[in-house]
């Protein structure tokens, strides 16, 4: 019995062993499964037709340098757009931060027939005064008091009306004195519109008592005239739609909109209330509103270019208006990278859009690169706003002095940093826009 119990016992040991050992190479065999599926694929092919377009337009024009591009005929089918989703009585404004050249401004008012901008600083509220004294300017964000007294300082008296155009934001009880001692000072009348938190939190008012005693501060102040409201809620547009969030969150803004609305019709007569601005939205939720009853004006301006950060399901209908054209400088049909030569050929059979390179004028923008397509950073290499490396796969087909195309992940900043814009328009570079000064 003693030899049968021993042959029993090593028998399940053999057994348990072997057990081990095909988990251990099943387990293998699946991690390996997981790297290949991880694998990078090729993702180089032939380049788009219309950024092949686009670089003879450059060519024709003796561009040969980094460029912003904008297509013109995109941006009008932007702008319709835009103007074929207002609701009846919905007014528009352009926001400018996101448009940062008179000329580009000046194209939009044309087609769309909006007289009302939104302006962010000093510099540009001067600027567009002066190019545009007509406009109805509605400041973005509160500016120092100090910097309202510069702007009057600048403004020339032939332009001066332009001053009466304003709409300065409040938001918080501390700056509305300081306006209303800006106002005495220079004798002349300020209209000052309220902001509102209704739900982002980046400052602003909310409807309590400390709104009620600004409002009352407006209305028995000598100088000071309550132009509107402005209710900024982009933050709507990335709650998750999940369990009704989205949708509980637009409920609680827009309620508490209506309720800062309500406060104001208790100090103000009902003549002043059918005159106020009410300002809301931006590009990424201006469709939210498909009546007046609320807001009466909706502001926009990236959705006009598109950036890539503005790549959502509402702005769908919006098509990419704007790119940034820079020359290759050098191309390569293989990638080294300095000191590290022994790892290029691992490098590249791990992932075959390291198999070429090139290196182009500029970079280190924030965009990426959308033609010839396939290209990548090489985070091994690193960035660089000097010649930035970019690695594609094997069909990656440019040349030295040809054009990589890339697509801004936004506007306002990017777009200053290439001088006067070139407007592509039917297969030419038709015109150039100026942009804003750096300061602005």
């Amino acid at each position: 019995m003693d030899k049968v119990q021993q042959s029993l016992e090593k028998a399940k040991s053999i057994a348990k062993n072997l057990s081990r050992r095909q988990l251990l190479i099943a387990g293998t065999g699946v991690a390996g499964t997981a790297t290949l599926l991880n694998k990078p694929r090729d993702e180089s092919g032939p380049r788009d037709p219309y950024f092949l377009r686009v670089q003879s337009a450059l060519f024709d024009a003796g561009i040969a340098t980094a460029t912003l591009v904008i297509d013109r005929a995109r941006l009008n089918s932007n702008i319709d757009t835009l103007m074929s989703h207002l609701p009846d009585g919905m007014a528009y404004r352009i926001v400018s931060k996101s448009l940062p050249s008179v000329k580009l401004i000046e194209h939009i008012r044309d087609r769309s027939g909006s007289n009302r901008l939104m302006t962010f600083n000093e510099p540009m509220l001067t600027t567009l005064s002066k190019e545009m004294p007509e406009a109805d300017q509605l400041l973005g964000k509160p500016l120092p008091v100090q910097a309202a007294r510069s702007y009057f300082e600048k403004m020339p008296g032939q332009v001066s009306s332009a001053t009466r155009q304003v709409q300065w934001l409040i938001d918080t009880p501390e700056r509305l004195k300081q306006y209303s001692e800006l106002a005495n000072e220079i004798g002349q009348p300020m209209r000052v519109n309220i902001e509102l938190d209704i739900g982002l939190h980046r400052g602003g008012f909310v409807p309590d008592e400390t709104l009620s005693e600004a409002l009352a501060f407006i209305q028995a102040d000598e100088y000071l005239r309550l132009s509107g409201f402005m209710g900024y809620e982009p933050h709507l547009a990335s709650v998750p739609q999940i369990m009704g969030w989205r949708k509980s969150a637009k409920t609680s803004a827009w309620k508490k909109y209506e309720q800062c609305l309500a406060t104001a019709a208790r100090i103000f007569d009902a003549t002043t209330m059918e005159t106020l601005v009410r300002n809301a939205a931006g590009s990424p939720t201006y469709r939210y509103y498909s009546d007046t009853s609320l807001a009466n004006e909706v502001s926009a301006g990236s959705c006009l270019v598109k950036p890539s950060h503005f790549d959502t399901e509402l702005l769908a209908p919006h098509a990419p208006a704007s790119f940034i054209a820079t020359p290759v400088i050098k191309a390569s049909k293989k990638t080294q990278l300095p000191a590290l030569e022994f790892m290029d050929g691992i490098n590249t059979a791990w992932d075959p859009n390291r198999r070429k390179t090139v290196f182009v004028h500029g970079g280190y923008w924030k965009a990426d690169p959308i033609d010839p397509p396939g290209l990548k950073f090489n985070s091994t290499f690193g960035r660089s706003s000097n010649q930035e490396m970019l690695n594609g796969g094997r069909a990656l087909d440019v040349e030295p002095d040809q054009f990589v195309f890339f697509r801004p992940r936004q506007s306002e900043a990017v777009f200053l940093q290439f001088g006067d814009i070139a407007v592509y328009d039917e297969g030419e570079i038709v015109d150039f826009w100026p942009v804003f000064p750096p300061s602005a």
